[in-house]
């Protein structure tokens, strides 16, 4: 089943739950806009390529709409219409002011230069630059962008709009980035399972860990989890993926990873299959890489008794009703990766106001919001005798409904 697909579903089931009229049922499901543009660039040596951008906003009914910009080959108008939805749902689970929204460019970013890369985000920003703003929509990075590049949307964005450091977060902390951005969904992520674990009555301290993607998000885990005295004993990659029982020294992995590019041929550990992660003897899995990998074929192999979702959209429906009978507790995406989005909330009130916060209070009030939001969606699991992820989207759903019926939506 597609993200689309199993977003909708996940949403028609809260719906249900919650008892929605069914003209707002529809009236949430549908997009608010949906924006496809041709990026046309000039390459290195001169050729003209062209590459197809989105923006989909979702809906705006709680405030400015939010959401990553991604380039990836594989962005498509019903891969970012599904998490532009979740990002809805996702900023009212965190009980952040914003909507939803997300975007991206079917590109290879490794296959294009600084410049060229450089050339097509500018013309992207140009061709969405009055549909994006401050109090509006507000883009971020997401998979195979980076603080670079929101640095030349809000440099093109300017050039139209004036200064608008506000207009895009995950921005370099030179031009109003927030200290501790880059490290905050990896951070939400521990704090979020921090949450779970410890109403289990567990600790971080006490168990195994195992982790897919080592980028941004999953390094930030594997440092933060080794440094709390977790035992992280399987990492995977697009490069590989290696393991020790005893734990995997961190620190030292990152060093590793960092000046050869790849997880393989890491002294301290041994060499073990990428697919096998997913299904490694640990106490607690987290998913950081794409959607959909843990599906009908492996979900019966996984040995979790907790599964954290740090990507976004890892557990297709049938995956997931086979690990809720095998009696695996799934942290939900909605809920588990959303400390990226609060601290770009913090980011966006910084420059709003004009005045930057100390990392130490970025950390202390993302720990905050992440564990008042999982008070809150326990108390959602308690009313409606559902599962943690029926918890999260009654949660968002509802909230996103009584401020869509405040505002007086069938005017």
């Amino acid at each position: 089943m597609n993200a689309l697909a199993a977003t909708n579903r996940n949403f028609r089931q809260a719906a249900r739950i919650l008892g929605l009229d069914s003209k707002l049922e529809r009236s949430l499901l549908i997009p608010f806009r949906e924006i496809k543009v041709e990026c046309t660039i000039p390459k290195d040596d001169g050729t003209l390529v062209s590459y197809v951008g989105f923006r989909v906003q979702h809906d705006n009914a709680r405030g400015p709409m939010k959401g990553g910009i991604r380039y990836h080959p594989e962005v498509d108008l019903d891969e970012v219409n599904a998490l532009a939805q979740l990002m809805t749902w996702k900023t009212a689970v965190a009980d952040i002011p914003y909507g939803g929204a997300k975007g991206g460019i079917g590109c290879v970013p490794k296959e294009l230069s600084m410049s060229e890369l450089e050339r097509l985000t500018r013309v992207f920003t140009q061709k969405i630059h009055d549909l994006i703003g401050i109090n509006t929509d507000v883009p971020a990075p997401d998979m195979g962008t980076n603080a670079q590049t929101m640095a030349w949307i809000l440099d093109e964005y300017s050039k139209f709009h004036g200064h608008s450091p506000a207009v895009v977060t995950g921005k370099p902390v030179d031009l109003g980035g927030s200290l501790g951005r880059e490290s905050a969904t990896g951070r939400g992520v521990v704090y979020a399972a921090e949450a779970l674990l410890n109403e289990q009555g567990k600790h971080i301290k006490d168990l195994t860990f195992a982790i897919q993607g080592f980028g941004n998000v999953g390094s930030w885990v594997a440092k933060l989890i080794h440094e709390i005295g977790g035992k992280v004993v399987a990492v995977s990659d697009i490069t590989g993926a290696v393991k020790n029982q005893n734990g995997l020294d961190i620190p030292a992995l990152l060093s590793h990873k960092e000046a050869t590019g790849k997880l393989n041929d890491f002294g301290g550990g041994d060499v073990m299959s990428t697919d096998e992660l997913l299904t490694h003897d640990c106490d607690v899995l987290i998913p950081c890489a794409l959607g959909g990998v843990l599906n009908r074929e492996n979900a019966d192999h996984v040995k979790a008794k907790f599964i954290v979702e740090a990507a976004n959209h890892p557990t297709d429906p049938d995956a997931d009703e086979i690990l809720s009978k095998k009696g695996v507790l799934i942290l939900p995406d909605i809920y588990a990766n959303a400390g990226g989005v609060t601290v770009s909330y913090f980011e966006w009130v910084q420059n709003i106001q004009g005045f930057m916060w100390e990392e130490e209070k970025v950390n202390r009030e993302l720990k905050k919001y992440m564990t008042k939001a999982f008070g809150n969606l326990k108390s959602m699991c308690q009313t409606h005798s559902c599962n943690l992820r029926m918890g999260a989207f009654t949660l968002g759903v509802n909230r996103v409904a009584r401020a869509t019926q405040l505002r007086g939506w069938e005017a």
